[in-house]
């Protein structure tokens, strides 16, 4: 090792005036003048002297340390006392005052020439020789920071230990160095000791305790030690004061703290402005950071360095400020550093999120040097824009690759759907021996839930429980979400009995939703809440908003939202999208635009939220207009933003198709977006709702791909719609070859004969479905919130404790409103009874026993609010508009095609769902 540093010292040449330069004389009367001097800051200086000899030297004095501690008498010796004879060392008067002066000054440089160069080996020999001199509290303090600088922390104490008067630069040093070493609880401990033992503290001294502070979030005690520094007047200090602003940004809850600290700087610094700035960016207030950035480039442009752009690049990315994302492009460029690497890799992944591929492929063009980490964002921002051909070719392409490049193929392929693929490229990982990680694990599980095999999900449960990770809280929550989605939500609640994590508790929640049981969900949030197992955070918040959203739970979602303002969870840009959804599909559409409104960042979801809700209250107009001004604001759309904007056209005022048409084409050439399925299948239902049922059939024939169902399924209901039977029968024959037992798209047909008047045919489809055992479908079910419980409701559901007073009030309304017009269509009765059992089955459907119930509880004047799970049938649509006008009330209906008001014996849908 000596051979090595030796090497490496000799070839630099230091200059006239270097720190490490030595006296050529001691001082007068025979005593080494100090080499050291501290100056107001705390740093030690060395006096100078030419060091022509000097460096020839370093290395015979570094070996000459390690000789003399073995025992050795080495030809040099630095560390000779000073009372030492001329006559012993053979050496003339000059020569002698010049090896006596060597004793502290060499001991110094040797130190700091063995920290410059990771020298464990000659640090301990210095040690050892200075054990052997008289104590000097300030070669004590150089060698404990050189044990610091070499990660030697107890090496270190055991200095300060033994050192009989330690000073401010003993502890404070001390301090800093347990404080970086997650020893932060001893770093207090040592600065009580030193205020017990009467030494003051200085400015380097507070800002050590309050790393500690930081580190081991004791906010309290950085108050207590913030007074103090008031007290003491060294909050005045630049490098204090960004100590206390880093605290309180750390402390998420105390940033107007930070912001105060702040703005009664006296004097900044570039650290204060990045450290204010990047405390605004992890509380997620984004657009605050960007206006602090632009505060410090009106003050000095050239004072803003990398760590400035990189941090106003990840607020940029997470408000989708795609403008102000170029202009700190541009910015860099100016000052130099559009070459940084690191600053490269964050532009492609800012570009991955909130620009183009084009975007991100310029800027991995121009860089001159790429990294592992250039590659890997390079592949994130692929599969980001759903190109994962291009991801694979990229990885294959990688010169190197890590295990979080393979990470990025296996979430990327996740992240698109393509389950299948993601196990195969686990298994290839697995084979050649990649690191992995709770990372790979969790998206490898949630490959496994896309593809819902059971047998598939069972062998990965084995692999990582083997494998040691079946106790990660992340991967407990991910097998639980996987068992959902697989419709084992037995198996899933064994799993959960044997857990007991917070983010299980949400994954459970979830899973109750989505497999109609929404009802259980909530039940399991309030179990947990009053058990106190549930830890009330974003991701709890986030998965009882979309529980009670799902249910249409006004009333519990208005509580959980004055939750989140209370505990601060306002900032969060996805507890804020999922009040935006909860909102809209409870029907409060001003209170989410309110909620949209309020937000202080957003992303692309938080637009799709406002979007969807629009087209959800079949408002098409609205939704198209919000889509001008996220475009004004520069938010890249994604895949679902075009899904919901091509649905948004079935609802506009006038006949947009055209428009829509024109949209529909520039999605891949202006946005970067192949069309998907269910691109097409909205595009094919948008054409069949303004009548095109002709042109939709033949752009299904035309297309590049095998079209799936859900395209055949969208045209089949627009030939519902307008009674096309002719299309109709083509694309039912379609279906069934592809989907023999699906048992909804039996129904559709038969519906659709019924609705054209051909009786016989549609007896003849229900016919079918009785051979084929299709007539037990997932009962349909209708439910209404009263005084903050569900109750749920099926066809001839007679298990309320009030069907009695229903079923009763249920035949006076039907006399009711068959006086005012109605007529019972029985052609939505499938069982094959006689006409007025047909009718028997008809008016007692699930949503006219909710609404009854409805009628029943709720006060004159107020909305009666039911859900449905799937889509209403036309004779409780037109039941629904009789009963708005014979008694006066507005009934709010959410199915599975939206909303409909009914109001004054008319509905929002135009008769068109």
């Amino acid at each position: 090792m000596i051979q090595s540093s030796a090497a490496a010292i000799i070839l630099p040449c230091f200059p006239t005036q270097s720190p490490f330069h030595f006296p050529s004389k001691p001082a007068r009367g025979g005593h080494v003048a100090p080499p050291f001097i501290s100056n107001p800051s705390g740093a030690l200086h060395v006096r100078c002297r030419s060091t022509s000899s000097v460096q020839a030297r370093l290395p015979e004095e570094a070996s000459s340390v390690r000789k003399h501690n073995q025992g050795i008498e080495p030809n040099f010796h630095p560390f000779r006392s000073s009372n030492s004879s001329s006559t012993e060392r053979g050496d003339d008067d000059d020569d002698d005052d010049a090896d006596s002066f060597v004793d502290v000054d060499n001991l110094l440089y040797l130190l700091r020439f063995s920290t410059k160069y990771s020298d464990v080996e000659l640090v301990r020999a210095v040690h050892a020789s200075i054990l052997k001199i008289e104590e000097d509290t300030h070669l004590g303090n150089v060698l404990i920071g050189a044990y610091l600088k070499l990660g030697l922390v107890l090496d270190a104490y055991q200095v300060f230990k033994n050192l009989s008067e330690p000073n401010v630069v003993s502890y404070s040093s001390l301090i800093s160095g347990f404080a970086k070493s997650n020893r932060e609880f001893e770093a207090a401990e040592l600065f009580f000791r030193m205020r017990s033992s009467g030494v003051e503290p200085n400015e380097y001294s507070f800002v050590a305790i309050l790393t500690a502070c930081m580190r081991a979030s004791r906010f309290e005690l950085g108050c207590q030690v913030h007074a103090l520094g008031i007290k003491m007047g060294f909050t005045d200090y630049v490098f204090v004061a960004n100590a206390l602003m880093a605290l309180y940004g750390k402390s998420g809850g105390c940033l107007d703290s930070a912001i105060q600290l702040f703005e009664e700087m006296p004097e900044r610094d570039i650290t204060s402005w990045n450290t204010v700035i990047s405390s605004l960016v992890d509380g997620s207030l984004y657009e605050k950071a960007l206006k602090f950035g632009r505060d410090l480039v009106k003050i000095d442009e050239f004072r803003v360095d990398e760590l400035t752009l990189l941090t106003l690049l990840t607020a940029c990315t997470g408000c989708h400020a795609v403008k102000q994302g170029k202009e700190i492009h541009g910015h860099a460029t100016r000052l130099g550093l559009a070459t940084s690497l690191s600053l490269c890799n964050a532009m492609i992944g800012f570009y991955s999120k909130c620009g183009t591929i084009e975007n991100a492929l310029t800027v991995f063009d121009t860089m001159q040097i790429r990294d592992v980490i250039t590659w890997t964002q390079l592949i994130s921002a692929y599969m980001e824009f759903g190109l994962v051909d291009s991801a694979v070719k990229t990885f294959e392409k990688m010169p190197e690759r890590n295990a979080i490049s393979y990470n990025a193929i296996l979430a990327g392929f996740s992240h698109n759907s393509q389950g299948l693929n993601a196990l195969n490229f686990f298994t290839m990982m697995v084979r050649n021996g990649v690191e992995l990680s709770d990372f790979s694990l969790t998206s490898v599980i949630t490959a496994c839930g896309l593809l819902a095999d059971l047998e598939t999900s069972r062998q990965i449960h084995g692999f990582v429980t083997k494998f040691g990770y079946g106790s990660n809280a992340h991967i407990e929550a991910s097998l639980l979400d996987m068992y959902t989605r697989c419709g084992r939500m037995r198996d899933a609640e064994i799993l959960y009995s044997t857990q007991n994590n917070p983010i299980a508790l949400t994954s459970m929640m979830s899973g109750y939703a989505r497999n109609g049981q929404p009802d259980e969900a909530i039940s399991h949030f309030h179990r947990s809440l009053s058990e106190g197992k549930l830890a009330m955070d974003e991701a709890a918040l986030t998965t009882a908003l979309g529980v009670c959203g799902a249910l249409g739970f006004r009333e519990l979602g208005k509580q959980i939202h004055s939750f989140v303002v209370k505990a601060g969870f306002e900032a969060d840009v996805g507890v804020g999208n999922s009040l935006v959804s909860m909102y809209s599909k409870c029907g409060e559409m001003d209170e989410a635009i309110k909620s949209f409104d309020a937000m202080s960042a957003r992303d692309v979801v938080s637009w799709n939220s406002l979007i969807a809700g629009h087209v959800l209250h079949r408002e098409g107009d609205k939704a198209l207009a919000l889509w001008s001004s996220m475009e004004k604001a520069g938010v890249r759309p994604d895949s679902i933003t075009f899904v919901l904007l091509i649905s948004a056209y079935k609802h506009t005022s006038s006949d947009l198709v055209d428009h829509c048409r024109t949209m529909f084409l520039s999605m891949k050439p202006t946005y970067g977006i192949e069309p998907a399925s269910e691109h097409y299948a909205s595009f094919v239902g948008v054409l069949g709702s303004w009548g095109f049922v002709e042109e939709a059939e033949e752009m299904i024939l035309e297309l590049p791909f095998e079209p799936d169902v859900s395209i055949w399924r969208a045209l089949l209901d627009s030939c519902r719609l307008h009674v096309n039977t002719t299309v109709g029968r083509r694309v039912a024959k379609r279906i069934l070859a592809m989907e023999p037992r699906d048992p909804s798209t039996f129904v559709l047909i038969s519906n659709l004969y019924s609705a054209s008047g051909r009786w016989h045919c549609a007896e003849a489809t229900r016919q079918e479905m009785r051979e084929k055992g299709m007539m037990r479908k997932q009962p349909c079910r209708s439910w209404i919130i009263h005084e903050n419980e569900i109750h749920s409701f099926y066809a001839r559901d007679v298990s309320h404790p009030q069907s009695m007073d229903i079923y009763r009030g249920l035949e006076v309304l039907i006399l009711e409103c068959m006086r005012a017009g109605y007529e019972p269509d029985t052609s939505f009765v499938l069982q094959e009874v006689e006409e007025y059992q047909k009718k028997e089955f008809l008016f007692y459907h699930s949503a006219k026993l909710a609404a009854t119930y409805g009628l029943l509880t709720t006060s004159p004047g107020q909305v009666i609010r039911v859900v449905k799970n799937v889509v209403v049938c036309g004779d409780c649509h037109s039941f629904l508009k009789h009963v708005s006008a014979v008694s006066g009330r507005e009934i709010s209906l959410r199915d599975g095609s939206g909303f409909h008001f009914f109001s004054d014996g008319q509905c929002s849908c135009r008769d068109y769902w």
